[in-house]
Order: C-alpha cells, then structure tokens, then sequence
C-alpha cells in the first residue's frame, strides 16, 4: 500500500509533490521518488523518509511544471532503492508511472515481456510490469503520433492483460498528466483543481493540504488526462463497479481524509460505536477504554462515549518509530513495539483494562501491547479490534501476511485471545464494519474484503497466483 501525487500546470511541481509526499507518508516509509519534466527529466529516489531523502538541493535540481512523487511500502520487490517509483521508459515519448497497488500475474508478464516484447526489467517492482505493457501499447497505437484516442487504447490494453488491483499517475512528456484506476476501484484515488494547476493523489488529504479543490472521483475503470493547456478529458474505459478496499477506513488511511467519499473520521467513529455493541452482548465489563494509538484512536473514543466508560490515554507513541505494520520483516516490527510505545502506569494499575486497537493481523504487536499493559498493573486485559479475524492474505497491494502467519487463522477467539495473553478478545463483525463505513455513503455497493473472507473481487486470483505471491512475500522477508 503506497502513496503517490502527480501534479501539472505547478509553477514549482517539485514543491507541490514534496509537500504531498510528506502528507502521505503515513503510506509508505520504505523509500520515496519524485521525477519532473522541463524538456528533460530530472529524478531523485532514495531510501527511507521522505524529509531525508529531498533537501533544499532537490528543489533547484528537479526543474518543471510537471511531476509524479511516491512513497513506498514494499509488497512485490526487495524493497531497496532499485525498486523504489516513479519509473520511466525513453520510448515512446518518455513516459513516468507510479501506482498504489499489486500485480496479481507479475510473474506471468515480465516473462511475456521479456519474450515477446523484448523488454528487460530493472526492477522487481511491479508498477515496471504496468508501464512496459503500457508503453508497448502506446508505440503501437501512437504511430503517427500522439492522441488522446492512442491514450485510451493503451489503457484498455493494461486493462486486458494487467490482473490484480491498481490506482495510476503518470505523465508522458511533451504531451500531459494521466491517471487511471483499475475496474473494480480497489484503490482509492483523489483528483484536485488549484487555479491552472491540477493534481492526482492515492488520497485526498495532500489535495486539501496543499490547498487543492477536490474534483468528482475517477470511477473504476476511467481515464483522467490533462494537457499541457490545462485541458481535461476523462473517459470511462471500462464498465466496473467500485470495490473499495475496507482495510483503507480501518488502518490506512488518514483520519482526515476521504475515500470514495467516506469521511475516514466518521467511519472510524462508527465502528467504535458498533463494537461496543459487540462488547455489550458477550457481556464483557471493564474500568477504562485505552486506544493503541494512533489509528484505533478515533474508534476508541466512541466506543468509550457508546459504553458510558472513562477514556484514557493510557500508552504513549514515540512520533519518530514508523508504523511497525508496514515494516519489512517480523523482527523489525518486534524491536520497533517497544521502542515506539511506552504506558502511563497511573492508568492500568490495578484496572481492568479495555484495549482497542484497528486490528490483530500476526498477533505480535497486541502479544507484546499486552504485556506492557500487564507490567503496568492492569488487573485484567480485554483486547479489542475494530476490524474482523484476518485470516486471508491480501493480494491487492497490503503485505499483510501469508496464510499461515495469521493469528486468527483456524484459532477461535477464545484461542486467539490466549496465544496474545488476552484475558478476551472482542473482535468487529464483518457486517458491522462494512456497515460502519458504508453508512457515510449509500451508492457504495460493495467492498473488498477478500482479508477477511478471502472472496476475491476481480474473480480472477488463482490458487497459483496466492503461492507465487507468498513465495514472493517469504523470499524478500528473508533477503530483508
């Protein structure tokens, strides 16, 4: 799950990008990339955080009125700098590509690329896969020159080949802005007007930071394009019909963003009030509700207030340890727990604590959360999740675990609750969550939430498509 900002018609794109990257860092922490045009093109990537990588340098080198940024949060690659976005191909034009997503047949079409488009690879980064199918697409529809009717062909063409889910930026030079999103809306995308200037992000909170005006989402399946003129065109490539990614409301995004329309905020605030009344009929009781900051924050509060109980701040996070969920391997998010929360004590001895986090995925993070709660004096620890058992991996673009990794995988909740030293576990209904984030905008039919269910939107994940990605996922988790 990475974040991306494609801007055009910028006096200074870099700066705009720069800015939007830092907002959306939450979504990546792995590396990060900006490449601008000015008749040229000028990039610069590196490894780690966004506010490390760019310096004062940076703005005076990557010149231009046009420019895609990312964050990166490794799912298919090894994670280095050599895999860090945006890419770029020379020919045709010159064309730069970001996404947020996965490439469910990766493997499948970097072979057929290499065999029938003789094309070499540099990375092991899938959005690569995206933009040589797409740039083979491009030379041979744009012969004669560029169209926007070229554009569109190519896009269908990814549509044709490209399996998995996927939200798009990217330029081609000489020419203007592109954005496009897979058909089933997996992955959320934000489009803003400023003056001239327009820009695409993964979500909306870098369009409203940077003073953006946000514009009517993309549906599934459409193509945004804006020219050097600042004339727009957007075209429904293909039927389909919006899957959003429930994992988004419940740990990814941004409280202050929206996604297909949802206040994240207010979803959250729903979901905390569905789960305590989960809590009330397992008949469970507690003396104090404490969030597992920061994303499980806005839930706790309403379940606190639903319940009638004391809310309290009752852990501390240290804002300079990422998120331990996007890190690379196991060993890292262990080291990291510690180093990242610390507990007030005054506020778990001798009570019986609530605790609510957004979700329980290897069980690491709430086993080691549980035990700091415990060496603080609570007398009695219930667990909470704001989310249902994860119990299927994600193949759409979350390197949330293979199959057997999952702590709630054939355990009960009772079992779940003593392999993390719970003395309960409470966990959201899949009904209730979808209901929660449903509730803030009724066109929305349907989501994804293949993580919990394992039914797959796209309908077109194979049972060898999961083993290659697991191997994919177990190989780069032990080179890392």
């Amino acid at each position: 799950m990475c974040g991306f900002i494609g801007v055009i018609g910028a006096e200074s794109a870099v700066r705009e990008i720069y800015d939007g990257l830092i907002a959306i860092q939450h979504r990546g922490q792995d590396a990060a990339g900006i490449i601008t045009y000015d008749g040229r093109f000028h990039v610069e990537k590196g490894e780690g955080l966004v506010r490390d990588i760019f310096t004062e340098g940076s703005f005076e080198r990557l010149k231009g009125r046009i420019g895609v940024g990312h964050v990166r949060y490794p799912t298919v690659g090894s994670g280095g700098a050599e895999d860090a976005q945006p890419f770029t191909v020379n020919f045709p034009f010159g064309i730069v590509m970001a996404h947020n997503g996965n490439v469910a047949n990766y493997d499948q079409l970097r072979g057929s690329l290499a065999e029938e488009g003789r094309r070499h690879l540099y990375s092991g980064c899938d959005v690569e896969v995206v933009l040589n199918v797409f740039a083979n697409a491009l030379a041979r529809e744009a012969r004669d020159g560029f169209t926007v009717q070229a554009l569109h062909e190519s896009i269908r063409a990814v549509y044709r080949s490209v399996r998995g889910a996927y939200s798009v930026v990217g330029f081609i030079a000489g020419h203007g802005l592109f954005a496009f999103r897979d058909p089933y809306g997996i992955k959320p995308i934000a489009i803003g007007r400023k003056g001239a200037a327009f820009a695409v992000a993964s979500e909306s909170v870098p369009l409203t930071t940077l003073g953006y005006e946000l514009l009517p989402l993309g549906s599934p399946g459409e193509l945004l394009f804006v020219d050097l003129d600042g004339q727009v065109s957007r075209e429904r490539i293909e039927e389909g019909k919006s899957h959003p990614c429930l994992f988004e409301y419940v740990y990814f995004a941004r409280p202050d963003s929206y996604i297909e329309g949802v206040s994240v905020y207010r979803a959250r605030i729903r979901m905390g009030e569905r789960l305590a009344g989960k809590f009330r009929t397992m008949g469970l009781r507690a003396d104090v509700v404490i969030p597992v900051p920061d994303s499980a924050r806005t839930a706790a509060m309403a379940m606190a207030q639903a319940l009638g109980m004391p809310y309290r701040e009752g852990l501390v996070k240290n804002r300079y340890v990422g998120r331990t969920f996007i890190m690379a391997n196991d060993g890292e998010r262990k080291r990291s727990v510690r180093h990242k929360l610390n507990t007030i004590d005054e506020e778990f001895r001798g009570q019986e604590v609530l605790l609510v986090d957004d979700s329980i995925v290897r069980g690491n993070t709430s086993k080691k959360i549980i035990q700091l709660a415990r060496a603080a004096g609570a007398k009695r620890v219930l667990f909470a999740s704001t989310a249902p058992p994860l119990t299927h991996p994600c193949v759409y673009g979350i390197d949330m675990s293979t199959r057997r990794e999952f702590v709630a995988r054939d355990r009960t909740h009772a079992e779940v609750a003593k392999e993390i030293g719970a003395d309960a576990v409470i966990y959201q209904d899949l009904a209730d969550l979808e209901g929660a984030v449903g509730a803030g905008e009724p066109k929305i039919g349907r989501f994804c939430n293949a993580c919990f269910s394992g039914r797959y939107p796209t309908g077109d994940i194979t049972p060898e498509m999961l083993l290659s990605i697991e191997r994919e996922r177990d190989t780069s988790r032990i080179e890392s």
